[in-house]
């Protein structure tokens, strides 16, 4: 059974990379560098300080830390354990895929760091700033699809390993922010 999912997850993979083109490349690269988040990331903290003042915010952020610090490690420890080749490093398939970026990132890839760390800060802003701003939370959960996708996209990760990622990031995403509001209601204004 397992070695069955691991193969369709090889041929959603090379159909999936294969629908890229030259002309999206350069979006792509765009959409996956990590760099890129930043101005959405002040955006989501300006918009937390609007709603929630200062001193709440600075919770907001060391919340925000410690979930990315544990979507790192999550993302590590499963990559080393399960030792799964990045597609990229794959031997196998390397002459039926598109290798967008240069540089392919560390060996293993099972699951991608990426897809936790963009859709845990998607559902841990989502949820918090939901009853101000409407339409936030769907947007956020668009980006982060959006990230997950490009990793595959440029030849990096496996579409498991994005779902995986994405998975892990909705749990963490949702647990962080229940803790924060928890914490939230402690503190007086």
């Amino acid at each position: 059974m397992l070695d069955f999912l691991i193969h369709k997850d090889i041929e959603l993979f090379i159909y999936l990379n294969n629908l890229g083109s030259t002309q999206w490349d350069g979006f792509w690269l765009f959409v996956t560098n990590k760099f890129t988040s930043i101005p959405l990331y002040i955006f989501l903290l300006f918009l937390t300080y609007k709603q929630l003042g200062f001193k709440k915010m600075l919770l907001v952020l060391l919340f925000g830390g410690l979930l990315i610090a544990l979507s790192d490690q999550t993302s590590n420890i499963f990559k080393y354990g399960f030792k799964r080749l990045r597609p990229c490093h794959n031997d196998d398939i390397s002459s039926l895929i598109r290798i967008v970026r240069e540089g392919c990132g560390g060996l293993y890839g099972y699951f991608s760091g990426h897809a936790i760390n963009s859709m845990g800060i998607a559902v841990f802003f989502g949820l918090l700033l939901k009853n101000s701003y409407k339409y936030l939370f769907p947007i956020l959960i668009f980006w982060a699809i959006l990230i997950g996708y490009s990793r595959i996209y440029v030849g990096v990760h496996y579409p498991l390993d994005v779902l995986t990622g994405m998975l892990f990031g909705v749990l963490y995403g949702t647990l962080f922010n229940k803790l924060l509001i928890y914490f939230l209601k402690k503190i007086k204004n």
